[in-house]
C-alpha cells in the first residue's frame, strides 16, 4: 500500500484538492496500456551501401542494387546527390553540396524520390540555392508544396499561340525583335557585350506589369550576382523576383539541377495562371558543369568534348517555357536564356545548338559595343520567329517598315565608309539611318513606356528628327519623350488595350512630337558638318556647301587611295 504524503501545515489547499499518487500512477499506465494497443510494428527495407570513391563532385557508390535514374541518395552526413550513372556493381552520384568531409567506407542511403525543390508565392523576393537553401541571411522558406526539378513539357494541344507582348521597355528590342509571352528568345554575344543588363532591364520594366520574374545565375561570380541583387533592389524589382544562384565556387551538381530547379520554380506561378519571365544567365556554364559531369563519369566525348546528349540537356529545359491555354488557366512562361560566344563565332556547337531550339536570338556585337552604341544589339543577325505577332496593333503601325530601313542603312553606310561618291538621295537615307540609330540608343536600368516609344518611333518614321544634328539628338529625345505625358487618356488606352489608333489620333501625336522638335531644327551647314563628324565614321565627300558652288573635278586616285587606307586602319582599330 503506497501512503499519502502529508501536506505541510503551512499550505493553504486542502488535501481533498490534490490527487493522490496513486491515481496518478493508474492514468499514466492506463495511458500506456492504450498506446501499446494501437502501436502497430511497421518493418521496412533500406538499401544501404557503401562510398567506393570520391573526387570533383563524383562519388562511386556500391549496395544500392535498385537505385533508379535520377533518384536522390543521402549519405551519413546529410549530403545530397542525384543517382546518373547505373553500372551492374556500382552507381555514379553527382553530389548536390561541398564534399571535402565525404570519404570512402561512408554509408549512403535511398530515398525514393527524385529531386525537387519548394515552391509558392514564399519565395518571391528571396535568394536562394537549387536546393532550395536561403543565401540571404533569412530563415528559410516554409515549404508548402514541393516539385520535381525534371517535368514533362506542357503537351501542344493544351498551349495557346504566342500573341501577347512582353514589354521589354527596351526601345530597339519592342521595336525590331519584339518578345511575346510564352516564347523563347536568345540573347548570345561575347564576353562584356551587356547580355545580363539586357536580361535585368526587361525585369525592371516588368514592375507593376503584373509578370513575375526568376533569375538564375549558373557560375557567377559571386560579385556579379551580387551586382544583379542590388540593382534588382534598387529598382524595386525584387519583390516580385525569385534569384536562383550556384555561383562558380558551387560543384558542378548544384550548377547542372540550377535551370531546372528555377523552371519548376516558375511553373508553380504559370500553374496558377500567371505569368511569368525567367532568365537562365548563362547555359553555356550549365554546359560546361554537364561536360564535365560527363567526362567524369567517364561518358564517351563528343564534338567540343561534350556528350552527345548535350542538346537534349536544353532542349528539355526550354520546351517547357510555353503559354497555357486558357482551359488551363492561361499562365505563360517566357524564357530569355543567355549564353556566350568566343570571338564572334554564332557557329560553334552550343550556341547553334540553342539558336535552333529557341524561337529567336538577339545578338550583342562588340563592335558596336566598343563605339557607344548600347544596347549593342546587331539588328541584321537578330530575329523574333513571332514578329508582328507580338505586337500591339499602334506599335506594329509604327515600327512595321523600321527594320528595313534600318538596314538598308547599313548597307549603304558601309558602302560610302571607304569615301565612294554618293548622290544626295543616298545621302538623306543615310543621314536619316544615323538618326534612326541614335534614337534607338538607350542607357542602363532606364525603360520607355509604350506610350513613350510609339511617341519617338512616329516621329522617327516621319523623318522629324532629319534635321535635328546628330549631337543633340539626345537632348531632343528627353524632350520628346517628356511631351508623351501629353498624350489624351484616351488614346493611352487605345495603345494599352491593343486596339488600332485612328488616323485623326495620329495626327494628334505627330503634332505633339512636331512641336516638342521645333527648337531643335538646323540648316543644311550644321546638318552637312555634323554627318561629316559623326562617330560612325562615315565619309561622304560629294556634299555640296552652297548652291551657286559648281561639283569639283574627281579626287585624284591617289589622294582617294590615301583616304581610304585610313578609314580602313581607323576601323580596324
Amino acid at each position: 500500500m503506497i501512503k499519502h504524503i502529508n501536506q505541510p501545515k503551512s499550505s493553504v489547499t486542502s488535501r481533498a484538492e490534490i490527487p493522490s499518487l496513486e491515481a496518478q500512477f493508474k492514468k499514466t499506465f492506463a495511458d500506456i496500456q492504450v498506446a501499446s494497443k494501437e502501436f502497430k510494428m511497421q518493418l521496412g527495407l533500406r538499401e544501404v551501401g557503401n562510398v567506393i570513391h570520391n573526387a570533383n563532385g563524383i562519388a562511386i557508390v556500391s549496395g544500392l542494387p535498385n537505385v533508379g535514374y535520377d533518384e536522390l541518395v543521402r549519405f551519413s552526413n546529410g549530403l545530397l546527390g542525384i543517382a546518373f550513372n547505373i553500372d551492374e556493381v556500382t552507381a555514379g552520384i553527382v553530389l548536390l553540396g561541398h564534399y571535402w568531409h565525404l570519404r570512402a567506407g561512408d554509408e549512403v542511403l535511398r530515398t525514393g524520390r527524385v529531386m525537387d525543390v519548394p515552391v509558392g508565392e514564399h519565395l518571391l523576393g528571396r535568394v536562394i540555392n537549387p536546393l532550395g537553401e536561403p543565401l540571404d541571411g533569412i530563415a528559410p522558406p516554409k515549404a508548402k508544396t514541393r516539385l520535381p526539378i525534371e517535368r514533362p513539357a506542357t503537351a501542344i494541344m493544351d498551349r495557346a499561340p504566342v500573341t501577347t507582348p512582353l514589354q521589354t521597355g527596351i526601345k530597339v528590342i519592342d521595336a525590331l525583335i519584339p518578345i511575346g509571352l510564352g516564347q523563347r528568345e536568345l540573347i548570345l554575344g561575347d564576353r562584356q557585350t551587356g547580355k545580363t543588363a539586357l536580361a535585368i532591364d526587361t525585369i525592371v520594366n516588368q514592375r507593376g506589369k503584373d509578370v513575375l520574374c526568376v533569375y538564375c545565375a549558373i557560375g557567377q561570380r559571386g560579385s556579379s550576382v551580387a551586382k544583379v541583387i542590388a540593382t534588382l533592389r534598387q529598382h524595386n524589382a525584387l519583390d516580385y523576383t525569385v534569384v536562383v544562384v550556384a555561383a562558380g565556387d558551387a560543384p558542378p551538381g548544384l550548377s547542372y539541377i540550377a535551370p531546372y530547379a528555377a523552371t519548376s520554380i516558375a511553373e508553380a506561378f504559370i500553374e496558377a495562371g500567371r505569368d511569368v519571365l525567367i532568365v537562365y544567365d548563362d547555359l553555356t556554364q550549365h554546359a560546361r558543369a554537364y561536360r564535365e559531369l560527363s567526362l567524369l563519369l567517364k561518358r564517351p566525348p563528343g564534338r567540343e568534348a561534350f556528350p552527345g546528349d548535350i542538346f537534349y540537356l536544353h532542349s528539355r529545359l526550354l520546351e517547357r517555357a510555353t503559354h497555357l491555354s486558357k482551359e488551363l488557366g492561361g499562365g505563360s512562361l517566357t524564357a530569355l536564356p543567355i549564353i556566350e560566344t568566343e570571338a564572334q563565332d554564332i557557329s560553334a556547337y552550343i550556341p547553334t545548338n540553342l539558336i535552333s531550339i529557341t524561337d529567336g536570338q538577339i545578338y550583342l556585337s562588340p563592335a558596336l559595343f566598343e563605339l557607344g552604341i548600347l544596347p549593342a544589339v546587331d539588328v541584321g543577325k537578330s530575329v523574333s520567329r513571332v514578329g508582328g505577332k507580338a505586337q500591339r496593333k499602334a506599335y506594329r503601325s509604327v515600327a512595321s517598315n523600321l527594320k528595313l530601313t534600318y538596314a538598308q542603312f547599313e548597307e549603304l553606310e558601309s558602302f560610302s565608309r571607304f569615301g565612294a561618291r554618293v548622290d544626295q538621295a543616298t545621302e538623306k537615307i543615310i543621314a536619316h539611318g544615323q538618326r534612326v540609330r541614335m534614337s534607338l540608343k538607350q542607357a542602363e536600368c532606364s525603360p520607355v513606356s509604350l506610350s513613350e516609344q510609339i511617341l519617338l518611333l512616329l516621329a522617327v518614321k516621319e523623318g522629324l528628327f532629319d534635321t535635328v544634328p546628330l549631337l543633340a539628338m539626345s537632348e531632343a529625345e528627353q524632350h520628346l519623350l517628356k511631351a508623351a505625358s501629353d498624350i489624351p487618356q484616351g488614346i493611352r488606352d487605345k495603345i494599352e488595350s491593343d486596339e488600332s489608333i485612328s488616323d485623326d489620333d495620329g495626327e494628334m501625336i505627330l503634332k505633339l512630337a512636331s512641336n516638342a522638335l521645333a527648337e531643335f531644327g538646323t540648316d543644311k551647314t550644321d546638318e552637312k558638318e555634323t554627318l561629316e563628324s559623326s562617330s560612325d565614321r562615315t565619309m561622304v565627300t560629294s556634299i555640296a556647301t552652297n548652291k551657286e558652288q559648281e561639283p569639283t573635278d574627281e579626287v585624284p586616285a591617289v589622294e582617294l587611295s590615301t583616304k581610304a587606307t585610313k578609314n580602313i586602319s581607323e576601323t580596324s582599330e
